[in-house]
C-alpha cells in the first residue's frame, strides 16, 4: 500500500489534486511555489522525490506529477525569434484538437509568452474554453473570412490569463464554406488577415505576438485549407486508438498539396499523442507506430485521459486555470514547454512575407 505520508508530500501545499479552480496565477513570476527561479533548488527538490516503479502505478503517477510541478511551474519559456503561426489539425473528430489548442495556448501564456488563439471551427468550442464571447453577431472569424474585417477588430482578451487572446467562432461560420467558394482569393483570406495583424502590431511598436494557434474543424474543407495556408507549421494531435491512424495519410497528402500549390513554408512540425492510457496494449502499439514513422516530430510528452481536462470547458476555462495541479494540466504544461523549446532554433524573419493574391 502506498505510504499516506509519501502521497501527502507530493501535493501542492494547501491544494488538493482534485480541487476545481485551484489555478495557476496569471502572473508567471508568482508561479514558482517558493523555488525563486533557482535551478539548483529545483534539481534538489526533484531529486528528493522518492523513486518508484510501475509496480505501484498510483505512486508512480504522483511522483511524476510532483517532478513536473517542481520543474515547470514558475518558469518562463523561451521566446521565439519571430511569431510562430501553428495550425492544429486532424480531420478525424474527437482526437483532442480543441483541447490541445487551448491548453497549449494557456500553458505558453502562463509561462510568459503572448499567445493568440483563432477559433476556426464553427462549433466554437475553443471560444467556450477561453471564456470569450461567441454569440451570434459577435465579430468573429466569419467576418474576417467573408467580409474582410480586420483581425484586430475581432480579438478578445481571455478573462483568466493576461497575455492570452482569442478570436471567436460564431454560428455564422457554419455557412462560410459555401460563401467562400465564390470569393476571390478564397484560400488565402485568413493568411492575409494574420499577416496584416502582425504587421500592424509591429508598426505600432506593440510587443511581439509569440504564438498564433489556429483551431480547425474536423474536416478538410475550405476552413481547414485557409488554416493550412495561414499557418507555417502543422500540429497534429493523435488519439491513441487505431481509427486515429487511418486518416493520417490523407491528412499528410492534403498538407503536401497545400505545400505544392499554396504555401511552400508549411511543414508538419509537431505530433502529440492524446488520451493515452499506458495500461492498454493498443495505446502502446499506436504510440510506438507513430514514433517509428515520425521520430523527430512526435513529442516525448503524452497527454493522458483525464476527468479534469474534460470538466474544464464546462466552467469556461482551460484545465490550466481549472485545476493546475492535476495530471492533465501538468502534462499539457510540459507539452507547451516542449513546443517552445523546439522553436528556439528558428532563424526565419520576425514576420513572414504576405501572400501574393490569387484569383479563383
Amino acid at each position: 500500500m502506498t505510504d499516506p505520508i509519501f502521497v501527502q508530500g507530493l501535493q501542492a501545499p494547501g491544494v488538493s489534486r482534485e480541487t476545481p479552480g485551484a489555478g495557476l496565477p496569471s502572473n508567471p513570476e508568482s508561479m514558482d511555489g517558493g523555488y525563486d527561479g533557482d535551478d539548483e533548488r529545483r534539481e534538489a527538490l526533484i531529486a528528493s522525490v522518492p523513486a518508484v516503479d510501475e509496480s505501484t502505478p498510483l505512486a508512480a503517477q504522483l511522483a511524476m506529477d510532483a517532478r513536473r510541478r517542481i520543474e515547470l511551474q514558475g518558469r518562463t519559456f523561451p521566446r521565439p525569434s519571430r511569431t510562430r503561426v501553428i495550425t492544429v489539425a486532424n480531420q478525424k473528430g474527437g482526437v483532442g484538437k480543441t483541447t490541445t489548442t487551448v491548453n497549449l495556448a494557456a500553458g505558453l501564456a502562463l509561462s510568459g509568452l503572448n499567445v493568440l488563439v483563432i477559433d476556426n471551427d464553427p462549433q466554437g468550442n475553443a471560444s467556450t474554453a477561453l471564456g470569450i464571447e461567441h454569440r451570434a453577431g459577435t465579430p468573429s472569424v466569419y467576418e474576417i473570412l467573408v467580409e474582410d474585417e480586420l483581425l484586430a477588430n475581432t480579438v478578445q482578451q481571455c478573462p483568466d490569463i493576461d497575455n492570452l487572446w482569442g478570436v471567436p467562432a460564431t454560428i455564422d461560420l457554419s455557412g462560410s464554406e459555401i460563401e467562400l467558394v465564390s470569393l476571390v482569393s478564397r484560400e488565402t483570406r485568413l493568411r492575409k488577415a494574420i499577416d496584416r495583424f502582425l504587421a500592424d502590431r509591429e508598426a505600432a511598436g506593440e510587443p511581439q505576438m509569440d504564438y498564433v494557434l489556429v483551431d480547425c474543424p474536423p474536416s478538410l474543407g475550405l476552413l481547414t485549407v485557409n488554416a493550412f495556408v495561414g499557418g507555417r507549421e502543422v500540429f497534429i494531435p493523435i488519439q491513441c486508438e487505431y481509427y486515429a491512424l487511418e486518416g493520417l495519410s490523407q491528412l499528410l497528402k492534403t498538407i503536401d498539396l497545400i505545400r505544392s500549390h499554396l504555401n511552400p513554408e508549411l511543414r508538419v512540425s509537431s505530433i502529440l499523442l492524446t488520451m493515452y492510457d499506458g495500461r492498454t496494449n493498443l495505446a502502446q502499439q499506436v504510440a510506438g507506430e507513430v514514433r517509428a514513422h515520425f521520430p523527430s516530430e512526435t513529442f516525448r510528452t503524452t497527454i493522458p485521459r483525464s476527468v479534469r481536462i474534460s470538466e474544464a470547458p464546462s466552467y469556461g476555462q482551460t484545465v490550466m486555470t481549472y485545476d493546475a495541479t492535476s495530471t492533465g494540466a501538468l502534462a499539457y504544461l510540459e507539452a507547451a514547454r516542449e513546443l517552445a523549446e523546439r522553436g528556439q532554433g528558428a532563424s526565419s524573419p520576425r514576420r513572414p512575407a504576405p501572400m501574393q493574391e490569387t484569383r479563383s
